[in-house]
């Protein structure tokens, strides 16, 4: 895939284009206000467990934190459905105070640098940031250790779109201190909302890694439905998650409508299967990993639902992206 487009099953975000990296080299990134890719990192601190409840119910554990302001408790999300409990979360991630001026200052340098044209690339880098996050393994996730992995074949490309957050990165230092995981996060969700998906709102604080995430952990796009079904779970993403995660492919050069516009256009074109045509350019439509979740029974379900409803798509594609950003997050202390 192009490195412009944004692709679910994390692996196949990657680009077909062979790009040169041997002249973008990231060095520890770094907390200071003078911090660029050419950084080096400071020690950072984990912060303690919480939990979240997946679509069927069962509970799943993500690093999540407080920053100023915040009030989490560990018993809050067996006392809210995960629709509630992540909206209440991220609510609270841009309330009064610093942390909103902090929140917003960021999210206008980000739409800045981040165009129709660059939304894909962006997306495209959270979902390969944070899907190397495994949950009993407790290790991986949204932690901005992508600028030590651009060397991984499933990561070809995503120099380009680092730069462009890099330029809003700097602006932002130069008043205040910022992750890579955070520009990430706040990057993808500014991407979604500019090719008019969702608004998402992100929690700040998360700390970044100083080394690279253990390779192997990202979904391949040669999986078949049970096999993403059982990758995603081992991250602690349920079905519907799943589906409504790949909604994402709609942005890029994939073949799924417009490809600088977030709508349900994904799901339309999955449930006509145009790869069977023998017309033109049709089979190059999608990744396998798209065909496969198609002829799934659970994944057509909501491929079928989204289809027919784009107000639910950008719900729970919101909802799914919030958690994915939060899940393996380590966190600032308050």
């Amino acid at each position: 895939m192009t490195s412009s487009s944004a692709t679910l099953s994390f692996s196949s975000f990657s680009s077909t284009s062979a790009l040169s990296l041997s002249k973008f080299r990231f060095k520890f990134p770094s907390f200071s206000r003078t911090s660029s890719l050419s950084s080096r990192a400071k020690p950072f601190t984990a912060s303690s467990s919480t939990t979240t409840h997946n679509i069927s119910g069962e509970i799943r554990y993500c690093s999540l934190s407080r920053r100023r302001g915040l009030a989490f408790t560990a018993t809050l999300p067996f006392l809210l459905p995960l629709h509630e409990f992540v909206d209440s979360v991220a609510a609270k991630a841009v309330e009064s105070g610093s942390g909103q001026s902090e929140y917003m200052r960021i999210k206008e340098e980000i739409i800045k640098v981040v165009t129709k044209g660059k939304a894909a690339g962006v997306l495209r880098l959270v979902f390969h940031d944070a899907g190397t996050y495994e949950m009993d393994e407790n290790s991986g996730g949204m932690n901005g250790s992508i600028v030590y992995e651009l060397e991984r074949p499933e990561n070809a490309g995503l120099k380009k779109s680092l730069k462009v957050l890099e330029k809003a990165k700097k602006e932002i230092e130069a008043i205040q201190s910022v992750s890579w995981a955070d520009m990430i996060a706040v990057g993808g969700a500014e991407a979604v909302s500019v090719c008019g998906g969702p608004k998402i709102p992100v929690t700040l604080g998360r700390l970044d890694s100083g080394e690279p995430d253990p390779e192997g952990k990202m979904p391949e796009e040669s999986l078949d439905a049970s096999g993403l079904k059982q990758c995603f779970r081992r991250k602690g993403f349920s079905t519907q998650e799943l589906v409504a995660l790949s909604g994402a492919h709609t942005l890029g050069s994939k073949g799924f409508g417009s490809p600088v516009a977030f709508d349900n256009s994904y799901f339309k074109i999955l449930l006509e299967k145009p790869w069977n045509s023998s017309a033109g350019m049709t089979s190059m439509i999608g990744l396998p990993s798209d065909r496969a979740i198609v002829e799934d029974d659970k994944c057509l379900r909501w491929i079928t639902k989204y289809a027919d409803d784009q107000n639910m798509f950008f719900e729970d594609f919101k909802n799914a992206y919030m958690k994915l950003v939060n899940c393996g997050a380590k966190w600032k202390s308050m």
